[in-house]
Order: structure tokens, then C-alpha cells, then sequence
């Protein structure tokens, strides 16, 4: 047998030496793929991935085999969630009951109030959508209360940019999320409650509390990108009533189940029925199928229309499940090399915060790749093996405090930041000064909640 083929054949052996110079090299590759050479995350991903294991001296057979098993485990355990959200979104925007919840509580909100109302919607259009999506669908909406109301774009903007982001971050079923808690482990009823908690003071001091700050240094008129249109005679939308109750479904499902293992005991017949309704697959197939009567039929769309909303949903998510799923590949391929044993090794032997560290990886890893998810499913892969000694409690706060990290200080090399800078028609510095600190606020906001909670756990 040739001298390759022996290597690759190899039995796995990896030296402790080897194993943070692997991690380091595999994240490089990353960062450098993603940032210099502008290669797609799933190749890079993947071939940081190769690069991890071909360092810390695995055999190639096994890390294709971690690799593989990393991302067809993810891909089983998120991909449907993150495919089931996108249909729920896609249903909720083309039947009009996005635009109702909008129309509904900017229109009941006076001058003052505004910006808080915005956050709210921010937050209720950002539970089930994607953060593109979300924010897509509001700019019309964030322009025309900027020109009607009189109010500063900044002032109305930011909240509303403000609930999208956390909601990205922190609160399931977002594809970040989602990914932590499938790598730690952790409770998505549990995970989901403590998310909504630090969510809400998050959301309220990066967005309307920051917002006075920030139209006081960034003052720019709402363009004229959007122009108004009456709706048509026999446009029909749901109730206001009905399209929240419908978006609030499966969060409170989820949360039901969370409260039933808490509160009852195993075997009981409230349990059983609330686990199985609240488990995360159930509870989005259920939205999806209630909000095709509710919110489809109920803005009169006949079953070829919704039939076509379902299927318009999946495309645009093709890229967020091939990188969330090579980016459960990197993280068996980081376990499999035993770089988080020693990195758990060292932690408890550091005596540094494991919610602190948690926070930091992310933040390192969002600053070089300027994506969430990426820093998400990375930051999950390599603190994996520092949950065996954690409480149910503790588990769901780490996912939150790398959530919390991977949102850090958004800047050039971030899509989301030229979305904003782009639609709201302002300098890269102009910018900074309001899109990457609100991104910072929320961040280092939700980090010190975290570590608030954890007090008490």
C-alpha cells in the first residue's frame, strides 16, 4: 500500500500538541475564505473542516466521517425547523398579516410612543422570519411612518432593526439558535423562555433608549423608495387578533412544554401530550398547517396560492442549511479531534466564566467572518464538551451567550451592514455610528443579562 493511501487509512491519533494549532488553523482557513477570497461559508466550512483534521493528525477516512456525520445530524435535527419557519414567514407576508400587525400597532401609537411601537413590531415580525426577510418587509413600512409621522428614520428605524436582531440572535427558531442548542444540547423550551426574558430589556435598550441617542449624531431624511398605494377593494387580510395568536402558536407551545416538565411529573398524562405538542417539529408543523386556514383562506387565498407561498419559502433557504449543516460538520470534526476535552481541561482549570469564554469565542469569530451563524455553529462545536458539567439551566444560557457574542459589532465584512447602510441611504460612517453600536449595545446588553441569570440557576 502507497504511503498516502496508508495515511489515509490510519487509524485516528491525534496529539494534544496538535490540537489548538488545528482549531486555530481551521478557523483561519474559515476567516480567510470567507473574507479574502469571498468563498461561499459551505466551502469553507468544509474545507476548514478537511484542514482541522489533516492538522491534528486524524485520519482522512475520519474526518470525512465526522465531517458527514456532523452535518447529516444537523441537517436532520435544524433543517427541517429552519424550513418549517421559512414556509410559516413566507405564509405570514404573503397573506398580508405581517402588514396588519404593522398597520395594527403603528396606528395606535402617538409621536412619542412611536419608536417603542416599531420595537414591538420589529420583535413580532422578527419571531418567525429570517432577519433579510424581516427586514426586507419593513423598509416600506419604516419609510412611510419616517414621512407621515415626521419622525427621525433613525429614531423609527433603529427599534424596529433593533427587535429583528435580537430575535435573530437569541430567541428560536432561527437557524442560530437552533444550531446552538442541537450542539450543547439544551432544552429548546428553556432555552426559548430565558431568550423572550433577556430579549425584551435587550430590545428596549438597544432599540428606542439608543435610538435618541443615535438620530442625534445621524439626522437623514426617509427616501422616496416606496410609494404609497391604496389597497385593492377586495384585498382581504386577517384580523390583527388572529395573525398574532397565529405567530405566538408555536412559541407557546414550545414554552408549554418547558412549564409542563417543570411543574409536572413524568408519566402524567398533561405531560406526555404537552412534550409531544411543544416538541420544536411538531410545534412549527402545526403553526404551519393552522396558519394555511387562518392566514391563508382567511385573506382569501385559494389552495393554488397557498400551495405556491409554501413552495417560494424553501429556495431562499437553500444557502442557510448548507451552511448550517456544514457547520455542524466543523463542529464533529473539532469534537472528534478531542480539541474541546482540552479546551474544557482548561477552562475548569482557568477559572474563567464558561459563559464569558463562550462569549468571547463568538465575538472573535463574528468580528472575522461578519456572520452570525457562522460564529454560532463554530463558537457550539468547539465549548460542545464543556456542557457535561452544567445544569439544564446553564446549558440554555451558554446557547444564549454565544448567541449574545455572535452579534457583536457588525461591520464591513457582514452582508446585514450594507443591507441597512444600502436601504437607508447612509456613509459607511454614518453607519457604524448606528447599526454596528446598536449591534454592539445588543450583544454586550445580552451578555450581562446572561451572566444576571446565571446567578440564579
Amino acid at each position: 500500500m502507497s504511503p498516502l493511501l496508508t495515511a489515509l487509512a490510519a487509524p485516528a491519533a491525534t496529539s494534544p500538541g496538535r490540537l489548538v494549532p488545528a482549531a486555530l488553523v481551521g478557523i483561519a482557513l474559515i476567516v480567510v475564505l470567507i473574507t479574502y477570497f469571498k468563498l461561499h461559508p459551505f466551502l469553507s466550512l468544509t474545507l476548514g473542516s478537511l484542514a482541522v483534521g489533516a492538522v491534528a493528525g486524524l485520519a482522512m477516512t475520519d474526518t470525512i466521517a465526522a465531517f458527514t456525520d456532523g452535518f447529516g445530524s444537523t441537517a436532520a435535527g435544524v433543517g427541517t425547523l429552519i424550513a418549517l419557519g421559512a414556509m410559516f414567514g413566507k405564509l405570514l407576508a404573503d397573506s398580508g398579516g405581517a402588514d396588519e400587525i404593522v398597520d395594527t400597532i403603528v396606528g395606535r401609537s402617538s409621536p412619542r410612543s412611536l419608536p417603542w411601537a416599531m420595537a414591538a413590531v420589529g420583535a413580532l415580525i422578527g419571531l418567525p422570519m429570517f432577519f433579510e426577510i424581516g427586514l426586507v418587509l419593513l423598509m416600506p413600512v419604516i419609510f412611510l411612518v419616517s414621512r407621515r409621522s415626521g419622525v427621525s428614520l433613525i429614531r423609527v428605524g433603529i427599534p424596529a432593526l433593533a427587535g429583528l436582531s435580537v430575535m435573530h440572535g437569541l430567541v428560536p427558531p432561527h437557524p442560530g439558535p437552533l444550531v446552538a442548542i442541537d450542539a450543547l444540547r439544551a432544552d429548546l423550551g428553556i432555552t426559548l423562555g430565558l431568550g423572550v426574558l433577556i430579549a425584551i430589556p435587550t430590545v428596549a435598550i438597544a432599540g428606542p433608549l439608543f435610538a435618541k441617542y443615535a438620530a442625534r449624531w445621524v439626522d437623514v431624511p426617509a427616501p422616496e423608495l416606496y410609494e404609497t398605494r391604496p389597497p385593492a377593494e377586495d384585498t382581504r387580510r386577517p384580523s390583527f387578533g388572529v395573525t398574532l395568536a397565529t405567530v405566538l402558536l408555536p412559541v407557546v407551545l414550545m414554552m408549554g412544554k418547558a412549564l409542563a416538565d417543570i411543574l409536572t411529573t413524568e408519566g402524567d398524562v398533561l405531560r406526555t401530550v404537552l412534550d409531544f405538542l411543544g416538541t420544536p417539529l411538531v410545534a412549527l408543523l402545526i403553526a404551519v398547517i393552522v396558519a394555511m386556514f387562518t392566514l391563508g383562506l382567511g385573506a382569501g387565498m385559494d389552495r393554488k396560492a397557498i400551495a405556491k407561498s409554501l413552495e417560494q419559502s424553501l429556495p431562499p433557504i437553500a444557502g442557510i442549511l448548507l451552511i448550517v449543516a456544514a457547520g455542524g460538520g466543523f463542529k464533529q470534526t473539532l469534537i472528534d479531534t478531542g480539541i474541546g476535552d482540552l479546551i474544557a481541561t482548561w477552562v475548569e482549570n482557568s477559572g474563567l466564566s464558561v459563559l464569558l469564554l463562550a462569549w468571547l469565542v463568538a465575538v472573535l469569530i463574528r468580528l472575522a467572518t461578519g456572520s452570525a451563524t457562522v460564529a454560532t455553529v463554530t463558537a457550539s462545536g468547539i465549548l460542545a464538551p464543556l456542557v457535561a458539567n452544567l445544569s439544564v439551566g446553564e446549558t440554555s444560557l451558554l446557547v444564549l451567550a454565544i448567541g449574545a457574542g455572535s452579534l457583536f459589532f457588525s461591520h464591513v465584512n457582514d452582508a446585514g451592514f450594507w443591507l441597512v447602510k444600502e436601504y437607508f441611504g447612509l456613509t459607511v460612517g454614518q453607519n457604524i455610528k448606528t447599526w454596528s453600536v446598536m449591534e454592539t449595545i445588543i450583544s454586550v446588553t445580552g451578555l450581562v443579562f446572561v451572566l444576571i441569570l446565571s446567578l440564579f440557576m
